[in-house]
């Protein structure tokens, strides 16, 4: 991971979530984005831009002077805005989804609720599983420390 990000590119599918969110956002598929598909289509990668930072971004890539923006500009700027995400705070982010009572901890009762949101139809012995396999500590439960282990891969 940390080669990837000195060199500055982008895993395969992070491009392809580029490619995608453009394509799908690209509603009338004229193959330019104005200011609203660019704003949702932004959003869609985890990047909710006000509208002032759209506009000027739309501004500034203006080739043709018709307030749209063309895809390899869109990936520019999408690739900038990926290379300087912090992924520890993103980690923090994807873990306060889990814990949505704010207790510090991700429960069975959290993995259920998140897994039923994703359509993921498991069983509480499968969710049980999931934290059993990286509980080191034995609550029944995953902390922020632990989530940082198993999203970074060092557990």
């Amino acid at each position: 991971w940390y080669q990837r990000r000195v060199r500055g590119e982008l895993t395969k599918e992070q491009k392809e979530e580029i490619r995608e969110a453009f394509d799908l956002f690209d509603s009338d598929k004229d193959k330019v984005i104005d200011y609203h598909e660019l704003k949702v289509a932004m959003k869609a990668l985890g990047f909710d831009v006000k509208k002032a930072e759209a506009l000027k971004l739309l501004k500034d890539y203006d080739r043709d002077g018709t307030g749209n923006m063309f895809f390899e500009d869109f990936a520019d700027i999408m690739k900038d805005k990926m290379m300087e995400r912090n992924p520890e705070e993103e980690i923090k982010k994807a873990f306060a989804l889990f814990d949505d009572e704010g207790s510090g901890k991700i429960s069975l009762r959290n993995l259920r609720r998140v897994a039923r949101e994703l359509g993921e139809n498991m069983t509480d012995e499968e969710l049980r599983g999931m934290i059993d396999e990286f509980d080191t500590s034995g609550t029944g439960e995953i902390d922020i420390d632990h989530f940082m282990k198993i999203m970074t891969g060092d557990l």
